[in-house]
């Protein structure tokens, strides 16, 4: 774990956080005893914990890749981009067009000290990273950086992976990204994954049990409930389907069952 370089001020290294529980379990190394506590206590109740969290990171970068290859998106903006973790999503997309440009979103002081692997563009491209909470998007939308690195004349890929559902009902969710999605020209996509205790109810109440104690209550929602994000928008085939079988690839969905997946991926497109 990193002793040095992050503003210690600004960091709570007493209190365990999502984005470094999630570093931790993926194998990272930007983690504190409060997020290996987390972790552990998590992955007790639910041992396909690790299972879960991979398959979402593999979703990701799947989507991703369909978005800049498929669909020809050349413009991102991610919100809730967490710890950095190769390969990061410009690495991705810049690997299929050197030109696209990426604008990161996060509200971690942690995510900002370690955000120049986040800024490490090829040279025909562009990334920028805003320190802004999602559930103001005017903090992101009126930002220099997402004014001077993304042209709204041109379609934007707009991801909103894995974080859904740390937002309540009384915080709106659907409205935020709605509202992120609003300045978005046509034929901008919207790439979402959305925490659910549809497979594995009792299982996964149990981790959101573990991180409601640490002060991150969970907002699990149906499948019903997930469509209502794309309300108005096109979704790609297949659909809201769990991650692992969203375009799985050779390894993708190989050995994994339904049960140990907790998160529905889609991909749509703004008329």
């Amino acid at each position: 774990m990193p002793e040095n370089g992050w503003p210690a001020d600004r960091i709570d290294t007493e209190n365990a956080h999502s984005a470094r529980i999630y570093d931790y379990i993926l194998g990272g190394k930007d983690y504190y005893p409060a997020d290996k506590e987390a972790g552990d206590a998590m992955a007790s109740e639910w041992p396909a914990l690790p299972i879960h969290m991979k398959a979402n990171r593999d979703w990701m970068n799947r989507a991703v890749a369909w978005l800049a290859k498929e669909a020809g998106v050349r413009q991102f903006l991610d919100i809730g981009t967490g710890i950095p973790t190769s390969p990061n999503l410009h690495e991705i997309v810049q690997s299929v067009a050197p030109e696209s440009r990426v604008v990161y979103v996060d509200n971690d002081p942690i995510v900002l000290t370690l955000s120049q692997g986040l800024l490490a563009s090829s040279p025909e491209g562009r990334t920028a990273y805003i320190e802004a909470d999602f559930q103001h998007p005017e903090a992101v939308l009126d930002s220099p950086e997402f004014r001077e690195t993304l042209d709204l004349d041109k379609p934007v890929a707009l991801t909103v992976i894995a974080i859904v559902h740390f937002v309540l009902d009384e915080d709106d969710a659907v409205g935020i990204v709605r509202r992120l999605l609003e300045p978005l020209p046509s034929g901008s996509y919207l790439a979402m994954s959305i925490g659910t205790a549809e497979f594995a109810p009792e299982d996964v109440g149990r981790v959101a049990r573990e991180y409601a104690a640490r002060n991150m209550p969970m907002r699990l929602r149906t499948i019903d409930e997930a469509d209502e994000f794309f309300e108005g928008l096109e979704l790609v085939e297949p659909g809201i389907v769990q991650v692992h079988k969203w375009h799985p690839d050779a390894t993708s969905g190989e050995g994994i069952r339904d049960e140990d997946i907790a998160m529905y991926g889609a991909v749509a497109r703004k008329p």
